[in-house]
């Protein structure tokens, strides 16, 4: 790997222009100066990108592959290439993230691992890594989002996890990540490791840098692929932001490439039920980081909904935060309807059955019009196998 040097508009202090910083309990500032001091620390250490890079390849099954979607190009009428994070080991990106973090914690001598998850993936990733390095598990889970999400749960069982459902709130992810947090107070020597790019300093800059190889990747195989390592546009979905981190870390600088995150619009940006965040929300201060938040006059949070529990967030990443608000960035607002039409599309289309989070961003195909020479790159955070109950119950397959 090479001598890190952060690409993003980042200062010392986790500021993302006006977004970010480390908004924390007295209690935890130890911990998160330890944390940015093992960062900084092993992010150069030659061992530790040995043994990272060592995983990725031959644990996780990096790289991913980018597909140039044949049929679909020709149906939108230009370039269409898949990022496969859908085929990394436990289904999604999470892991990318999962296992930079469980090494840094070893090296810590960390031995007790909390996680909060949504959709799951980022859980059973956790679980996953922490069966393989020998560490205690222990992760957050909203009790709608355990029974929607059945089967990534008894995956995490079935690893070691001790799985804790929360029944505060709205019951997803937002309470996940408080009862999380409450743990982390009560239990200071126990390694946090957040799954998306939220929460303090130094967490979003420190999950994008372990994500960035998605677009490493992207960058190396386009080169190979057409000749040039630019695509014209990078498309992600966004909930707290971390694939979307991932695949727009290495385009960030380079102004041609035009970066377009989708978030999740429930049954629409007024509808009342949302997690359009960038569209309904102020800002605000959430789970340790001032960012765009969904929330009332007087800052109380407003209960967000998805159909997709890995998007079903008040918030935003402080970096998605910045880079909507500075222009450098689109935000689209897609509703679960969309992103269901997306979903069937690919399936029916290419043979890719795509996670809920993931079909957001397709959905983004039938809301733009690109040029027929254009590149446009999709990342696919996940597959769909976990998403069937949901998909199974809101389709119309007409297969009979």
């Amino acid at each position: 790997m090479e001598t890190y040097k952060s690409l993003l508009p980042v200062d010392k202090d986790g500021y993302y222009g006006r977004f970010g910083g480390a908004y924390i309990p007295e209690i935890l500032h130890k911990n998160v100066e330890n944390l940015l001091a093992a960062f900084h620390r092993y992010v150069d250490d030659p061992e530790f990108n040995a043994e990272f890079e060592l995983l990725l390849r031959d644990y996780v099954g990096r790289p991913s592959p980018l597909y140039r979607a044949s049929r679909m190009s020709r149906m939108y009428g230009t370039n269409i290439y898949l990022k496969r994070e859908d085929l990394n080991h436990t289904g999604a990106h999470k892991i990318n993230n999962a296992i930079g973090s469980a090494l840094l914690a070893k090296r810590m001598g960390k031995k007790r691992i909390i996680a909060e998850t949504g959709a799951g993936q980022h859980g059973v990733a956790t679980a996953t890594v922490c069966a393989l390095l020998g560490l205690e598990c222990v992760v957050y889970m909203g009790a709608t989002d355990v029974a929607r999400q059945q089967p990534n749960v008894e995956r995490m069982k079935m690893l070691g996890a001790r799985v804790e459902p929360v029944r505060s709130g709205n019951m997803t992810l937002k309470d996940a990540t408080n009862e999380a947090i409450r743990d982390w107070c009560c239990n200071p020597d126990s390694f946090y490791i957040i799954g998306s790019t939220v929460g303090p300093h130094p967490y979003p800059e420190m999950v994008a840098h372990f994500q960035s190889v998605i677009s490493r990747e992207i960058k190396e195989q386009l080169r190979s692929q057409i000749g040039r390592e630019n695509p014209d546009y990078v498309v992600a979905c966004v909930g707290g932001g971390s694939n979307a981190a991932g695949a727009f870390y290495h385009f960030i600088n380079s102004q041609s490439v035009r970066l377009i995150a989708a978030e999740a619009a429930g049954k629409g940006v007024d509808s009342g039920e949302t997690a359009a965040t960038m569209h309904a929300g102020s800002e605000g201060i959430i789970h340790g980081a001032r960012t765009m938040v969904m929330q009332t006059p007087d800052g109380q949070i407003i209960e967000p909904y998805s159909i997709s529990a890995g998007l079903d967030y008040p918030g935003i990443g402080p970096l998605h935060a910045y880079l909507a608000t500075s222009g450098r960035a689109k935000v689209m607002a897609i509703t679960d309807t969309e992103a269901l039409d997306a979903a069937l599309r690919l399936t029916r289309t290419e043979g890719i059955i795509p996670a809920l989070e993931s079909a957001h961003a397709l959905a983004v195909l039938d809301k733009m019009k690109f040029a027929n020479d254009d590149v446009v790159v999709i990342n696919v955070s996940g597959r769909g196998d976990k998403d069937m109950h949901t998909y199974l119950a809101n389709i119309p397959l007409n297969n009979d």
